[in-house]
């Protein structure tokens, strides 16, 4: 009798053991499978973040360029009553920065998202890039308003 309490309680033994490395097996799949989905949702999540800026920078920059055509839209008026030479100077000026805006427009348009390391470092160069061009639609005008 005390042989088969023994054999039952070795049985017990073992198929408790067997049942609860089954367990810690199922639970390591399952807390692995969770941990997977976490991490496709943050990637998800965060690629849904990079697009959205891209986005976003390409309608500000569209703005931007939209105003520039403004500002040489109005300039072009005030031109007009220039002396001759005056206004063939201005007409160079701003058939270059037509050209530079209309550049950095293209630019913008046929960027491919191409990782975001990649995409900070082009967003940089275009934003230096837009910035001097600003500034000589300023610069321009201050000159303008000068002679």
């Amino acid at each position: 009798m005390n042989k088969t309490i023994l054999a039952i309680t070795v049985v017990a033994l073992i198929t408790g053991t067997v049942f609860t490395s089954c367990n810690s097996s199922a639970e390591k799949v399952e807390n692995a499978e969770q941990a997977v989905k976490d991490a496709d949702k943050e990637l998800k999540e965060a690629n849904d973040a990079y697009l959205f800026d891209i986005e976003n920078y390409r309608m500000e920059t569209a703005d931007k360029i939209a105003a520039n055509n403004k500002s040489i839209a109005d300039f072009n008026l005030r031109i007009e009553n220039e002396k001759k030479e005056v206004k063939a100077e201005y007409k160079k000026q701003i058939a270059e920065l037509e050209q530079k805006n209309s550049d950095m427009g293209k630019k913008m348009d046929d960027y491919q998202a191409d990782g975001k390391q990649k995409w900070e470092a082009f967003k940089t160069e275009f934003s230096h890039d837009m910035d001097e061009l600003g500034k000589a639609f300023t610069d321009l005008t201050v000159n303008n308003t000068k002679k």
